[in-house]
């Protein structure tokens, strides 16, 4: 976590020549980001290095989210040229942290995580690829490209990929939202005293379901949401939307979906990218997809798992691994 080069000389263009730059974070992709303090003002360094990594797509919805009225990071200076972006700080409180050590206030923070899905769905979609067929399917095949490899099966990617097909007519908006893709309790900020949500990396939005963010806050990879938080909350955004049992049916397809994604993803970054931490992550992953498979509209999906992922072979990709010998 050394600043990249160039960041001395884009701070001092931009009136930060005298900050000190510390680690902040990194994630899963190669961003990685910096406090910026100077005095009694504070900034973040983005650093999301080309060509790895593109910052303008996260820069365009950073603003759109600023002029409909939502709390994204604003965009102080950008260097396009070496991935560089100062931005606002948004401080250090999480949600995530925050209900962890409160569990009394877990309903009332994800009820506002809630309202805000529904505030975000009311502003037309701009400027954004569709989350559609090819989108879903080049998806769920992480699982088969590094899962099924990591924990030494051979999988039936046709009969894979058939068995979704059958089901995603479900999960395809008739009327098409901004999906962030990453709605979590860990990118999301709570700001000030009023708790006021703040929005962390949306740079890969889609026109998507809007069903798909609910089921990355409601299914969350990263920390357990109970049955009875999940099952409120859905609640609450029908009541709020009118949204019928079709709506249902798009939650757990995209759930499934989007678990078994990640279950590839994950894997692919212990195997790929040496983070093995990634893949103790994935019984609770597992745990919701198996969830999703239960209900009657992934049918098919659940037949082509029970013939192709056996119980022992579906957790921690690490363990299985070292376990099998694979």
């Amino acid at each position: 976590m050394i600043p990249p080069a160039g960041a001395a000389a884009f701070l001092a263009t931009h009136g930060w020549g005298d900050a000190v730059v510390t680690p902040l974070a990194g994630d899963a992709s190669f961003r990685r980001y910096f406090r910026v303090t100077d005095d009694a003002r504070s900034a973040v360094l983005m650093d999301a290095p080309p060509p790895h990594e593109d910052s303008a797509p996260f820069v365009a919805m950073a603003r759109w989210l600023d002029a409909r009225g939502f709390l994204a990071p604003a965009i102080l200076a950008v260097d396009a040229v070496r991935g560089l972006v100062l931005l606002t700080d948004l401080g250090d409180v999480r949600l995530r942290e925050t209900v962890d050590a409160d569990p009394a206030v877990e309903w009332a923070l994800y009820a506002d995580a809630v309202d805000l899905l529904i505030d975000l769905a009311r502003h037309p979609v701009e400027g954004l690829e569709p989350y559609d067929r090819a989108v879903l399917h080049r998806e769920v095949g992480l699982l088969t490209q590094w899962y099924g490899p990591a924990v030494g099966l051979d999988l039936d990617v046709a009969g894979y990929h058939a068995a979704w097909e059958a089901v995603f007519d479900h999960a395809l908006a008739a009327e098409p939202v901004t999906v962030l893709r990453d709605y979590h309790a860990e990118n999301l900020m709570l700001v000030g005293s009023a708790r006021r949500l703040g929005l962390l990396d949306f740079q890969d939005a889609l026109a998507g379901h809007p069903a798909y963010d609910l089921v990355s806050l409601l299914q969350d990879a990263r920390r357990d949401v109970s049955p009875a938080v999940e099952a409120a909350m859905l609640d609450r955004y029908r009541e709020e939307t009118g949204a019928g049992e079709d709506f249902l049916a798009a939650y757990h397809v995209l759930g499934a979906q989007r678990n078994a994604k990640i279950v590839g993803i994950f894997a692919r970054l212990w195997k790929r990218d040496g983070k093995p931490r990634y893949a103790g992550l994935c019984p609770r992953v597992w745990a919701y997809l198996e969830r999703d498979l239960a209900q009657p509209v992934l049918a098919p999906v659940k037949r082509w798992f029970d013939a192709n992922i056996p119980a022992d072979r579906r957790g921690d990709p690490l363990a299985i691994a070292t376990e099998v010998g694979a």
